[in-house]
């Protein structure tokens, strides 16, 4: 119970949800210029402290058009990533998570095996 009144009082700080947003568009942005990088379409969403990555020149604003991306692509990069010891969400159909546990180092340490695993999908 301690834990939990703890975790609220530091909730009802509003620049922990600016520093979230912040690690956030961080994760976002790297992994959306490693694609970049290595020639490879994706769509972003983010919502505050969640996003998703999907595999498609498309934009992607409901499940019809979530759908329509490389699943197979996403399976790649989520078994590659998870080689480098970063564990995504196993589905393309699901959002990862920015905590205020997450260090802009383990954010940075993210997108850079995002940048070598882009480079490696076929």
């Amino acid at each position: 119970m301690t834990a939990g009144l703890v975790t609220l009082e530091i909730l009802e700080d509003p620049a922990v949800y600016q520093e979230l947003e912040q690690k956030t568009r961080l994760l976002c942005r790297g992994l959306r210029e490693g694609a970049a990088e290595a020639g490879i379409a994706v769509f972003q969403t983010q919502a505050g402290s969640m996003c998703c990555l999907f595999f498609t020149e498309e934009e992607v604003y409901d499940y019809s058009t979530a759908k329509t991306s490389d699943t197979k692509r996403y399976a790649q990069f989520f078994q590659g990533m998870l080689s480098r010891g970063i564990y995504l969400a196993p589905s393309q159909f699901e959002a990862c998570f920015i905590s205020l546990a997450h260090s802009e180092e383990d954010i940075l340490r993210t997108t850079e095996a995002g940048r070598e695993v882009f480079k490696e999908l076929e």
